[in-house]
């Protein structure tokens, strides 16, 4: 592609004719190959009015031409597929004043890339594929007054992203990201902002007092965001009188979800008929616009205490969880006091959630006592009690926490060091550990002094394998427990306490050792045995069952030859008439034979009649014997019929067939 070029001098080369060019000095071939080389070949290059403007747009460029002239006034990228800018592409160009970059690949921008453009004004950078930008991004414009981001994929700008043209920047376009915050304190402090488009955004929320210092602020866009609500802000109310005010406010923040209730009375209150946003919430106004809602409308309801933690009741040392639910239009905002009627804030130990829950990661006898849950809105609080108990745990001889809390591993000496102490130990019931296995075992107890109310039991037990001492609640009614979980082949130490409730409101629990026991675990089986058990079971099982297998397959084929044989026998013949033939001598007279009657039928039940035999054979057999038989039988009586003519008797036919 070749390059065009408006410039005088490149003009003035392209009217000379060639002859004349092959002829010039030296000196005029330098000056013509200097005016060439200001305009990058596929580019456009003017010169009017002593302003040099280089037109690369649409010219499918990859990065920016390296051979810009460092005197242009106006570079035009637009259009292309550039992806990354960095410090070399503009460097020197200081009397850069208009940069377009709109609708290329950009997705990086390079610390400083922009830090020789000190009389730049205007940078467009929208439709690219920006995701961020970094405190050194925009550094170096300290004049910019119009910046354009929007069409971009931003979800985050650093808080300093702005900071080199606070004082200048006039325009900020951020609309068409993914934005949820921006850099707000950056933003506010901005005195000659007049246009600022937020629209089609991820924001949720305005920090109050946001736009409270851009005093010559004239259009601000929110439309097509996440607010529900909007906080109190002098900005808003310039909308209201635009005679009044020195820069009306043209205001737009439709396509959010609002929630209409006494939160956005005051901006109800600015009376805005032409606007067109509508109500999400409460059901009762919902998809109803804003400003037809009566004031009257605009309501909360004060908070309610839906549920909360009464009473709680931990071990020394242990984590404890208060939890407090309230209801309320707008959401109440929750707060605790401890017993000391001081806020409770985060720390090291403590933490309180926006929902209403207060956790205490290691409690201590000092924070025993009554904690109260605060649910406030602006219309009105609730308040709730909750009671914290702390269990103190057994220290040194003499009862007292001097001693400090016993270690994991001296649980049943500092135990047994107690009881001596009080000298109650022999008249107490035995603590006992049955039934131990390799993970397991039962503690067993007795009843205990009956004078002595026990509120509930506590097991205290650590291993050698592990120094962690852990501890188990019981209630008073039981006395045994079973402990799972246990190390196999390790030595253990347990101790029984009794805890009984305390005398008043602010004494501790009282504890009271029953007992003490060492036991050891069953070592663990060895991985061999269980695997050759499982072998051996496996082997056998297969075998049995090969066994049943050829069994079954050897009777199958004693069935089938049975059945066989059956088939292929002969019964003997039973003819009813037997006639003998003569050669020429008259045919002797058969004999008379009487009438017989007809057999009784079997008693058993059988496919086939078999005629005398009257026994069942399989169904081979069965089938083989009634055909031979009906064959001779029928056989034997066309032998008679053909002696006695074919009018003789039938009868003896038929007692024949079967």
């Amino acid at each position: 592609m070749v390059g065009t070029c408006t410039s005088p001098t490149c003009a003035w080369a392209v009217a000379l004719p060639y002859r004349v060019l092959t002829m010039a000095p030296p000196l005029l071939l330098l000056l013509l190959a200097s005016g060439a080389a200001a305009c990058p070949l596929p580019c456009v290059c003017q010169n009017l009015s002593e302003s040099l403007s280089t037109l690369c747009a649409h010219r499918g460029l990859l990065f920016v031409p390296p051979n810009v002239d460092r005197r242009t006034v106006e570079l035009r990228l637009a259009d292309n597929f550039i992806q990354a800018l960095g410090p070399p592409d503009f460097r020197n160009m200081t009397g850069l004043v208009d940069l377009t970059l709109s609708r290329n690949a950009i997705t990086r921008i390079g610390a400083r890339a922009f830090g020789d453009l000190e009389s730049l004004r205007s940078l467009h950078l929208d439709g690219n594929r920006l995701v961020e930008l970094g405190t050194g991004s925009l550094r170096g414009p300290v004049n910019l007054q119009h910046l354009i981001l929007s069409g971009n994929q931003l979800g985050r700008i650093s808080p300093g992203a702005f900071d080199d043209f606070l004082d200048s920047l006039e325009d900020l376009d951020l609309s068409y990201n993914n934005l949820r915050q921006v850099p707000w304190a950056g933003i506010g402090a901005m005195p000659a902002l007049h246009t600022l488009n937020l629209d089609h955004n991820l924001i949720d929320a305005l920090p109050p007092g946001a736009f409270a210092q851009l005093s010559q602020l004239s259009r601000l866009d929110l439309t097509s965001n996440r607010l529900a609500t909007l906080a109190p802000d002098p900005l808003f109310s310039r909308g209201r009188d635009a005679e009044a005010s020195p820069a009306p406010l043209v205001l737009s923040f439709s396509g959010n979800p609002l929630h209409c209730n006494c939160e956005l009375l005051w901006l109800r209150r600015l009376a805005r008929p032409d606007d067109l946003e509508t109500c999400a919430s409460p059901p009762g106004l919902a998809g109803r616009y804003f400003w037809a809602v009566p004031e009257g409308e605009f309501s909360c309801e004060p908070p309610l205490i839906a549920r909360h933690t009464q009473r709680l009741w931990v071990l020394e040392g242990q984590r404890a969880t208060l939890r407090c639910r309230a209801l309320g239009d707008p959401a109440p905002t929750m707060h605790w006091v401890g017993p000391d009627d001081r806020l409770v804030g985060n720390s090291s130990r403590a933490r309180a959630f926006p929902n209403g829950t207060l956790e205490i990661g290691v409690t201590g006898s000092g924070d025993a006592g009554g904690y109260t849950c605060i649910a406030t809105n602006p219309a009105g609080e609730a308040t709730a009690r909750v009671e914290l108990r702390v269990l103190a745990l057994p220290h040194g001889g003499n009862g007292s926490a001097e001693g400090g809390r016993p270690g994991p591993s001296d649980i049943a000496a500092s135990a047994r060091t107690a009881a001596e102490g009080e000298g109650t130990l022999e008249s107490e019931p035995a603590v006992q550990v049955t039934e131990v296995t390799a993970t397991s075992g039962l503690v067993s107890w007795g009843p205990g002094r009956p004078a002595d109310p026990v509120w509930m039991f506590q097991i205290q037990y650590n291993s050698s394998e592990d120094e962690t001492l852990i501890y188990r609640i019981v209630p008073a009614s039981s006395h045994h427990f079973l402990l799972k979980h246990l190390v196999p082949g390790a030595d253990y130490d347990l101790c029984l306490l009794a805890l009984s409730p305390a005398a008043g409101p602010s004494d501790l629990t009282a504890t009271r050792l029953l007992g003490c026991a060492h036991f050891s675990t069953l070592p663990a089986a060895p991985l061999c045995h269980a695997l050759q058990a499982h072998v051996l079971g496996g082997t056998l099982t297969v075998a049995v069952g090969g066994v049943l297998v050829a069994a079954l397959l050897v009777f199958t084929v004693a069935l089938l030859v049975r059945g066989r044989g059956a088939g292929n026998g002969r019964l003997p013949l039973k003819l009813s008439h037997v006639q003998s033939q003569t050669n020429g001598g008259p045919s002797p007279t058969p004999k008379a034979h009487p009438p017989r009657s007809p057999p009784p039928r079997p008693q058993r039940s059988c496919s086939l009649d078999l005629g005398d035999a009257g026994g069942c054979y399989g169904y081979a057999r069965r089938l083989g014997g009634a055909w031979a038989r009906r064959s001779h039988s029928v056989h034997g009586g066309l032998l008679g019929a053909g002696c006695r003519g074919v009018g003789g008797s039938t009868e003896q036919l038929e007692e024949s067939v079967v």
